[in-house]
């Protein structure tokens, strides 16, 4: 890897909702960039989609974030240069996997996991849970529009459509969604002490663990209920596994979609004649929620895998031991895929954006994320545009 970085990572915004003009620079010249991680350790740094598509795809990565060449975006003390890597038996990297997340797992640990939920993601599965979905959003959106202007979008509606929809997939009493939802927003925030989010974290865990033990004792018609009884009498390890994916279905499935409604309602409210009309219209809906997941892709620099063995990625020999991260936004925004990329475009016909990952890791939830985007979108500015037609002058 070279020795000086080409940037410092994450790269500033002028504008929070805009793409950091630097990935432009770095994309234009071959090869992969390299980042200097807050840290200070470095890492190369994907940004074209095909590049991307490559790495989060690639078999000589692993996505085990427990390795000490994992390029964090939070600081973490680099490994001295030339220290020696481990090399670990399959089964030591089993053994450290177990109680792991999903997004940390690798195959053939992670494909067995995958399997035994993915049943709960399915099309088939998400449109069956529609009809409730559609009965929360009128919900909150009735107590929105009864309360009178101004209304906090974010909290009437962004965090407690998608909170509670995982709440109730995965069991959790909505009662204590104010606890899970200010823990996650800690954690999740790059602006909080360490301490403060490891705080968050704890007791986070604490909660699910707690949670975990309870579907153990007497399994509901929910998702950890079923799936307790899918693997039977479990020792500590299965427990552990249940309790990271509680964990990783309830911040992923709610806090990401969260900010995605606000988004895309702020995109719709600075271009109401095009986009409103797309996210009204039943069968230009779908084409517009993937431009506005390209367009945002919430998950920037999040994303990150270690190189097992030496990998070439875009024209740059990656060798074992050395840290990758993918930026979705970047490789999102490639005008080679998609054309004047940084315009929201309703109509645009292309599909192959990351905002969702790709290859094994690809995000677990993207059928239920997608189905709650068209709904709130839809619903709120028929609603709106009613309430506004009824009462023209306020």
């Amino acid at each position: 890897m070279r020795e000086r970085p080409d940037v410092s990572l994450p790269l500033p915004r002028p504008c929070p909702f805009r793409v950091p003009p630097e990935y432009d620079r770095l994309r234009a010249a071959p090869g992969l960039a390299t980042g200097e991680l807050p840290g200070g350790s470095l890492t190369w740094l994907v940004t074209r989609l095909d590049d991307a598509r490559a790495a989060l795809s690639a078999p000589g990565f692993t996505a085990d974030r427990s390795d000490p060449a994992f390029p964090m975006p939070q600081k973490r003390p680099a490994p001295p240069p030339g220290t020696p890597r481990p090399e670990l038996t399959p089964a030591e990297r089993r053994a450290r996997s177990q109680g792991a997340s999903l997004i940390g797992m690798d195959p053939p640990d992670h494909t067995i996991a995958r399997r035994a939920v993915i049943g709960e993601f399915t099309a088939r599965r998400t449109h069956g849970l529609r009809p409730r979905i559609q009965q929360i959003v009128d919900q909150r959106i009735d107590a929105m529009l009864d309360g009178g202007a101004p209304a906090d979008l974010v909290q009437a509606l962004s965090l407690p459509v998608p909170s509670e929809v995982i709440c109730e997939l995965l069991g959790v009493p909505y009662a204590r969604h104010d606890f899970f939802q200010s823990r996650s927003m800690l954690l999740l925030s790059h602006r909080v002490p360490p301490e403060q989010r490891f705080d968050a974290l704890r007791e986070l865990f604490g909660f699910l663990d707690e949670l975990v033990s309870a579907e153990e004792a007497e399994p509901g018609d929910n998702l950890l209920g079923r799936q307790v009884m899918l693997r039977g009498p479990g020792g500590d390890d299965d427990h552990r596994d249940l309790v990271s994916l509680a964990f990783l279905l309830l911040v992923a499935g709610h806090e990401t979609t969260a900010n995605m409604i606000s988004l895309g309602v702020l995109a719709v409210l600075q271009d109401p004649a095009e986009l409103m009309t797309a996210v009204t219209d039943p069968r230009r809906a779908p084409g517009a929620v993937e431009e506005l997941l390209r367009y945002f892709s919430i998950a920037d620099t999040g994303t990150g895998r270690v190189a097992l063995t030496d990998t070439e990625i875009g024209g740059t020999l990656v060798r074992a031991g050395e840290g990758v991260i993918i930026s979705l936004l970047a490789a999102n925004h490639d005008p080679a895929m998609f054309p004047d990329p940084g315009t929201l475009d309703p109509g645009r016909r292309i599909r192959q954006h990351v905002a969702f990952g790709f290859g094994a890791h690809q995000c677990l939830g993207q059928s239920l994320a997608r189905a709650e985007l068209e709904i709130v979108y839809g619903t709120l500015f028929r609603r709106i545009s009613r309430a506004a037609a009824r009462h023209p002058g306020g």
